[in-house]
This record gives C-alpha cells, structure tokens and sequence, in this order.
C-alpha cells in the first residue's frame, strides 16, 4: 500500500503521518529525511543533492525521485509519503516511476484546515531548540511559561511563525500544492479528512480510510 498525505502547513500533518504509520506498519518516507540521510550516508544521490543543499537551492525532482526509487526497492509492508508530491510536475514524476516498478499510489489523505486556523496554530507555537518538543499558544502550553516540559530548556520562537511569513507561506501552499488536489480528485484518490478536531479523532478517521481501501 502507498498512501501519500497532504496539508497546508500547521495542518498536523507531520504528527498524523507518523502515527498513522506506526499503526498500520507502513514506512513513514518525508523527503527531509530521505535527503538528510543520503547525504549522511554520502550516497551517489546524497552527494549531488548536498550541493544543491549548501547552495541554498532546492533539490531537483529527479534527485528526490531517485532518493524514492531507491527507497521503494525495500521490502515493506507499504509506504506513506510525508511532504511529497509538492508539485504537480513531482506527481506526474512519481506516477511514471511507480509505473516503472509496477506500483501505484492507493490513496491521498488531505488534512482540511482553515486559512484562519493555520494562522493561529504556527503564530502561536514555540519549540524547544534542545529536544524538538513543540508547544502551541494557547492550546498546549508548558507546565512553566517559556520552559520546556521535557528538559528545562528555554522555549524559542521560529523565525517563520510570524504572523506575515505564515500567511506567505499559505499562498505558496494554495500556488503550488493546492493544485494536487484536482490532480489527485481526478483519479478518484482523494480523501478529505477535517484537521481541526482532536489528534485523536483524526487519527481514527484516517484509520478507517486505510481500513475501507484494505477491504
């Protein structure tokens, strides 16, 4: 099974990918990580990619597609896509190579949050630079204000959760990503779940997607 999830950013998307695949036992693949561990690894593909990396540039589609192919060829039970396709000319890339290997994407899951709740969500979350937690004003404050639950660190505020970036970066999403939607509607694979309720009850709503394509 190839599930892929989409979101704009603040959606939960990240949180609910990772759980989600840890229930079903599917491979979390986010291309972040798929580049962060090339380059570690100093594979072929992580080489090329490190220079577009330290460049300040964004890696090209045919690098990332290699990085998946690559991954695709292990064994799993199925896989999850976390952050990709980003692009519309990224998914007609990733439908010719799953072709080329005989595989397919079996569902899209889009994560419906507000334009407004997007807003409120990134405007308002501090993180801990120590051990990555993340807390959200007012929804899930630490115990201390300012100070991480988990080890005492100082809580910072990104430099891109301002109130301006988060709304530019909404118009990148709707440009770019947006547009996946239809592409994926088209053939009759996506899923809209609402991302505004609890983690819990979105966990199980995408739980029972997976469970229906399964039958």
């Amino acid at each position: 099974m190839l599930i892929i999830m989409l979101g704009p950013p603040g959606s939960g998307k990240g949180t609910q990918a990772v759980r989600l695949a840890d229930k079903k036992g599917l491979a979390h693949l986010s291309t972040g990580d798929l580049l962060r561990n090339a380059v570690k690894e100093g594979t072929e593909l992580g080489l090329k990619a490190k220079t577009y990396m330290e460049a300040g540039n964004l890696v090209p589609d045919d690098l990332i597609l290699g990085m998946i192919r690559e991954r695709l060829q292990v064994s799993e039970n199925g896989f999850l896509f976390d952050g990709f396709p980003r692009t519309i000319p990224q998914a007609e890339g990733l439908d010719a190579m799953l072709g080329e290997i005989g595989s397919k994407v079996d569902m899209v899951m889009d994560l419906e949050v507000s334009d407004e709740e997007v807003i409120k969500r990134l405007s308002g979350r501090f993180s801990c630079p120590k051990c990555q937690a993340i807390y959200n004003y007012p929804n899930m404050l630490p115990k201390k204000e300012g100070i991480c639950d988990k080890c005492g660190a100082e809580l910072q505020k990104r430099k891109d959760d301002t109130e301006e970036v988060v709304t530019n970066r909404l118009e990148v999403y709707k440009k770019q990503t947006q547009p996946l939607q239809d592409y994926y509607r088209n053939q009759s694979l996506l899923k809209g779940v609402d991302g505004e309720r609890e983690i819990g009850m979105i966990l199980s709503d995408l739980l029972a997607l997976l469970d229906s394509a399964a039958d």
